[in-house]
């Protein structure tokens, strides 16, 4: 997955600027993003403080290596299952 330019802070911060009543297209000007990507960061971290955004991000990592898991022993259950010639 292709890292992000901003921090989480960042984003937040570009959030509460635009909410103080900085236009969008300002915004999106003075920081060098579309303004798709500002309405696409405004839906994720809209509401959130920094704790909230850092904790966010741990789940959503911790969710990612729980799937990855369950993809490894869902192959294994596959090989055994064919190993032993059931179908």
């Amino acid at each position: 997955m292709r890292k992000s330019r901003f921090t989480e802070a960042q984003m937040i911060g570009m959030i509460k600027e635009q909410e103080a009543g900085l236009p969008t297209a300002e915004l999106c000007r003075k920081h060098g993003l579309s303004p798709a990507t500002f309405y696409k960061l405004k839906a994720k971290y809209g509401g959130m403080d920094l704790s909230d955004a850092k904790r966010l991000k741990q789940l959503e990592d911790e969710n990612a290596k729980l799937k990855r898991l369950l993809a490894d022993a869902m192959l294994d259950n596959v090989v055994l299952k064919d190993l032993l010639g059931k179908p």
